[in-house]
Order: C-alpha cells, then structure tokens, then sequence
C-alpha cells in the first residue's frame, strides 16, 4: 500500500492539473471573438477603467497567446488607469493602447 500511495497522488495531481488548464483559443477564434465582443463598462469614469482592466484580463486568458499578449499588456495600462485619480488616460497611455491594439491587429486582418 506504501508503494501505491505516491502514485495515487502523483496521478491526482496530473487529473487537477489537467482540468485546472483552460484551453486557449486559436487565432481565428481569438479574432472571431473579439470582433464579437460587445462589453460596455458602466458607471464613472474610474469603475469603467476597472471594468474594462477586468474585461481585458479575462478575454486574454482564453486568447490565442500571439492575441492574449497584447491585450494581457493593455488589461495592465487599464489598470494603471483605475488607479489615477480621475480613472482617465494620459497621452502616454493612450499610446500604449493604440500600440498594443495594432499588434492585435497584426494578426486579426
């Protein structure tokens, strides 16, 4: 029974791994996805960059990895926005955005 048990939790373990990965998209279903995708933030200016940080962090962790990246980086400027005071852009980020959104662009033609 000794020589059974660790096998029994190394495969446990293997199973909760395993259901635990969410699997990813492709990029043709990131893409298709996205242009799908009809989220509205509500509220003030600061809870819609929340929202929008959360939207964002979501919807990548289900994107394509070349998809994912990008909006992984923009769910991280939003959220850098949730935090100012007035929950409003700075040129700066605003670029960062733009930037970020072209390389989704890349390859969602």
């Amino acid at each position: 029974m000794k020589k059974l048990l660790p096998a029994v939790v190394v495969l446990a373990g293997l199973l909760l791994a395993g259901c635990a990965a969410t699997p990813k998209m492709s990029v043709p279903e990131s893409c298709a996805f996205l242009n799908q995708d009809t989220f509205v933030p509500t509220g003030n200016q600061q809870q819609q960059a929340e929202q929008i940080a959360k939207h964002y962090q979501e919807v990548a962790d289900k994107m394509a990895p070349e998809v994912a990246a990008p909006i992984q980086k923009m769910a991280d400027v939003m959220e850098d926005v949730s935090g100012s005071s007035l929950g409003a852009k700075n040129d700066e980020q605003t670029k960062q955005l733009a930037e970020q959104m072209n390389k989704i662009g890349e390859y969602c033609k």
